[in-house]
């Protein structure tokens, strides 16, 4: 929902009615994850996408119903019969939808934006099914790391969901838990979806080089929060990295100690100058940052592998090392590069091969790991 936000606080603050529809559970080669939403204006306009257009209109119609009946429902989709003019998902997964009509009253989209804007980590936490208690479904809970915000019905219920919504908020994930009506955990009960919103990875460049303002944009483009460092005031301007959230002046190696840097951190060194990055990755090395590539030709690298060995860098250090950065595309202009960049980290988010998909077999989705969150 979060690319969805904007236009879904607009349509709230307007006092418009909408249908909802969220993805709540997926098996096998589904399209989209769960948490991805199909929101409809009483109006016809449609916004987001729960399986990539496999099952849009079917949806939809769902969503229309809810909106005349106020009844939420939790639909089903699996694979669609090719002889018949069956609506279902091609690629042969099964997905299952919650479509709610939501109110105004339903859940504050101004203060979840408003917290997802400041990287406050928060989770949503709706009731899916209640079979003792139908009208709970579609309660809600906006769970911080220090506040809850909403309520299920019963005390005992919110304590455990509050809990369960912190733990997978903790990951970043996003699914459904079962709790009975009095907050212990079963399975034939209530279903509650919990919507994690952590806040977006980092992504830092060093090196203001007209590679970094490419590799700026597809960070943003993947939704990482993006960062630019150079030592060199003229060239580290916001002006030349209109897609980076930062851009500091600062020597790379001085900014990256003060940074906070996790496993979903992307580090990508740019500069071609041994007395940037030679400090900056020795630095870089000793953190737990997920991806660490670094720009150069091979020779460059052999050479830089020397430096970083005779300032003490271990060799189990140096095989974290992405470089040359990026995957073999033959990319050649700066933005092509920072395609192969963005390929290279999309592969390690989600272990992938890097290989032609018609050169491979099994599922082609695979779960999200923990580079780029």
């Amino acid at each position: 929902m979060r690319e969805e936000l904007a236009t879904l606080r607009r349509w709230q603050s307007e006092g418009v009615r909408f249908g909802l529809a969220t993805v709540v559970a997926t098996s096998k080669s589904a399209p989209r994850p769960p948490g991805a939403t199909l929101a409809l204006h009483p109006d016809g306009d449609v916004l987001g996408s729960v399986s990539g257009g496999c099952v849009e209109g079917a949806v939809v119609e769902v969503a229309t119903e809810v909106l005349q009946t106020g009844v939420a429902q939790r639909v089903s989709y699996g694979i669609s019969d090719d002889e018949a003019l069956a609506v279902g998902l091609t690629c042969g997964g099964t997905i299952e939808v919650f479509v709610r009509a939501v109110t105004p009253a339903s859940i504050d989209l101004d203060d979840l934006a408003t917290r997802i804007a400041s990287e406050e980590p928060v989770a949503v936490a709706t009731i899916v099914e209640h079979p003792s208690a139908p009208d709970a479904v579609g309660r809600a809970i906006a769970v911080g790391e220090d506040r809850a915000d909403g309520t299920t019905g019963t005390s005992e219920l919110d304590r455990a969901v509050v809990q369960a919504a912190r733990g997978l908020l903790a990951q970043g994930a996003t699914g459904l838990r079962h709790f009975g009506a009095a907050g212990e955990r079963r399975k034939d009960e209530v279903a509650v979806l919990i919507e994690s919103f952590a806040p977006r990875p980092l992504m830092l460049v060093f090196g203001a080089i007209d590679f970094a303002g490419a590799v700026a944009s597809v960070g943003r483009f993947l939704g990482y929060h993006v960062t630019v460092c150079d030592a060199r005031a003229r060239f580290a301007t916001a002006a030349r990295f209109p897609d980076a959230d930062e851009v500091v002046v600062e020597w790379p190696h001085r900014y990256l100690q003060t940074a906070e840097v996790d496993a979903r951190t992307a580090i990508c060194v740019l500069t071609h100058d041994p007395k940037f990055d030679v400090p900056v990755l020795q630095v870089a090395l000793e953190t737990e940052a997920g991806y660490v590539g670094v720009m150069g030709s091979r020779r460059t690298h052999h050479d830089r592998l020397g430096r970083l060995r005779e300032v003490g860098v271990s060799e189990a250090s140096l095989a974290r090392l992405r470089s040359p950065i990026g995957l073999d595309l033959g990319a050649r202009t700066p933005q092509e590069t920072a395609v192969s960049i963005a390929a290279e980290l999309v592969m390690l988010r989600y272990d992938g091969t890097g290989s032609p998909l018609r050169e491979t077999d099994g599922p082609i989705h695979r779960d999200r790991t923990t580079v780029g969150g």
